[in-house]
């Protein structure tokens, strides 16, 4: 794990975040990996010196995702199944 996935996965622990979106993260490849605490991470990236993003997920919600496209190193989307109480319990698809 690197300093700045260390420090991500520690602020969204603190402000209790479960789904985040980073930009200009100029990570290379385009994988996802645990980043520690709960979270897994889907990112993208070109070459490492500038652009690239990513997902951070609470590790709970990675079994909910049907997608991931990652478009380029400035854009992806993630599509996730999220269930809940909602409009007589139906599932929903998030985007």
């Amino acid at each position: 794990m690197t300093y700045k996935e260390r420090e991500l996965d520690e602020m969204m622990e603190r402000r209790k975040v479960d789904i985040l979106c980073v930009q200009e993260t100029k990570w290379k490849e385009s994988k996802s990996r645990s980043i520690g605490g709960g979270f897994k991470l889907f990112f993208h990236g070109a070459d490492g010196k500038r652009n690239g993003i990513g997902v951070i997920l609470k590790e709970e919600y990675v079994k909910s995702v049907l997608e991931v496209k990652r478009v380029s190193d400035r854009m992806m989307s993630a599509k996730l199944e999220i269930e809940g109480v909602c409009d007589g319990g139906e599932r929903r698809i998030l985007e």
